[in-house]
């Protein structure tokens, strides 16, 4: 059967999954495989559940409601292409090492004042997130918006193939995934694939004002929209402050987040730019940054007691760390206690990035730090005793303390789920 007449199930079918727990009736099931599962072996599964069809790539378990392929995952991926050809309005690509879900949010939460749109569910970014998420998108939207995550060389460059982005933005170039990309200039090298599409299909990009790298990497193309501080681009945004929450002025509007930090201004800012380019209205953009309240561990604020937790455990790399710590040094609060948990994927470069956390933070905290996970573990500190090889050994010290009246900070790679430390610290 070819590509296009896979295609022609899929248009008369519910929509495609790969997930036997989430079908729907007539959803066309696609059986991919990994190192430790074979969805082929659910196909008939899928099935029974109310599947139309199901896509497999192994001929034992064919049945007349299968539909034989060479490779399941290049289906998926083709049949994303051939969708997203026949889509007729804009999609908005975006990666960066740090706040892409954020933006991401942002962005769809502004465009949805005016426009009907849809974006990535959660992170699916990768190589069968990204063909998901367009084959998502129906007919009826103004908009879609996907998120484009990528932890090696070239996994921009290919993603782009089946998003075909007619806007880009980067949120940003830091420490992420060192280990995959190569370092600091892998990375940016890594995420420029999208400038690069951008570039060659004569498309546009939102360009940050304030970051020379992005400026140096997107060149002298002029298929650009600025945004930022200074008054020499396309949409100027005022920073007013960012203790906690980020507030900021564009145009006669002041905007007040629920974003803490002054390190997600560029977030908020570029989801500014973009309805502002898209002829939304100050006051409508001005709702649309407001409503969008952050959630599932990032930059969340808790209330404990008479405590207030700022939870940014969904993940951590040594940029979005120390802009993380830079923000809450400068929090007026005279009661700080900090959690920080290991950076996973940095490579030959993990034990300098981890002790430079640890320098920063014992030169502008002067107690209650605390460093969990086995790379801070190995770091030199002037006191040995704030360390943990291990969530588990951190336990004990953990359920000891009653923080009252402070602000708690806890930050950490996905890996290490110091979300827990929410349940065993004792709030008063």
């Amino acid at each position: 059967m070819t590509i296009d007449e896979i295609y022609k199930v899929f248009k008369s079918s519910n929509g495609v999954c790969t997930d036997t727990r989430q079908i729907r009736p007539n959803d066309l099931f696609i059986a991919l495989k990994g190192p430790n599962f074979n969805a082929n072996e659910f196909a008939s599964k899928a099935i029974d559940l109310g599947a139309c069809f199901a896509i497999i790539d192994d001929p034992a378990y064919a049945t007349e409601k299968t539909i034989l392929v060479s490779d399941g995952l290049s289906c998926l991926q083709d049949l994303a292409r051939l969708h997203r050809s026949k889509l007729n309005y804009p999609i908005i690509g975006l990666t960066g090492s740090n706040g892409k879900t954020t933006t991401k949010e942002l962005i769809s939460s502004v465009l949805s004042q005016m426009y009907k749109v849809r974006s990535t569910s959660g992170n699916l970014n990768n190589h069968i997130g990204v063909a998901l998420t367009v084959l998502s998108f129906d007919s009826n939207l103004d908009f879609g918006i996907i998120e484009m995550g990528a932890n090696h060389q070239k996994e921009i460059e290919f993603l782009c193939t089946i998003a075909q982005p007619d806007f880009g933005l980067i949120t940003n170039f830091g420490k992420a995934h060192l280990e995959g990309f190569g370092g600091v200039e892998g990375v940016i090298k890594g995420k420029s694939e999208l400038y690069d599409f951008i570039r060659n299909n004569g498309k546009t990009a939102f360009i940050n004002g304030d970051d020379p790298k992005q400026i140096k990497q997107i060149g002298n193309y002029e298929n650009v929209v600025t945004f930022g501080t200074s008054y020499t681009v396309d949409y100027r945004i005022r920073l007013l402050s960012s203790d906690p929450y980020v507030k900021l002025q564009y145009k006669n509007e002041l905007i007040e987040s629920h974003l803490i930090g002054e390190y997600n201004f560029g977030n908020i800012a570029v989801a500014i730019a973009i309805g502002a380019h898209f002829e939304l209205a100050p006051e409508k953009i001005k709702k649309g940054i407001e409503n969008y309240q952050p959630d599932n561990n990032r930059s969340e604020i808790l209330k404990k007691g008479s405590n207030q937790v700022i939870l940014d455990a969904y993940n951590a790399n040594p940029t979005s760390m120390l802009a993380a710590l830079k923000s809450f040094s400068k929090l007026e609060a005279a009661n700080k206690y900090l959690f920080l948990g290991d950076m996973f994927e940095l490579g030959e470069d993990s034990a300098m990035e981890h002790q430079a956390i640890v320098d920063y933070v014992e030169a502008h905290f002067e107690k209650h730090r605390y460093f969990i996970g086995s790379h801070f573990y190995n770091t030199t500190t002037n006191d040995p005793s704030v360390k943990f090889k291990s969530f588990e050994e951190a336990i004990d010290t953990i359920r000891s303390l009653s923080p009252e009246n402070a602000h708690v900070f806890i930050k950490g790679s996905r890996g290490m789920a110091l979300e827990r430390l929410v349940d065993y610290l004792n709030f008063r």
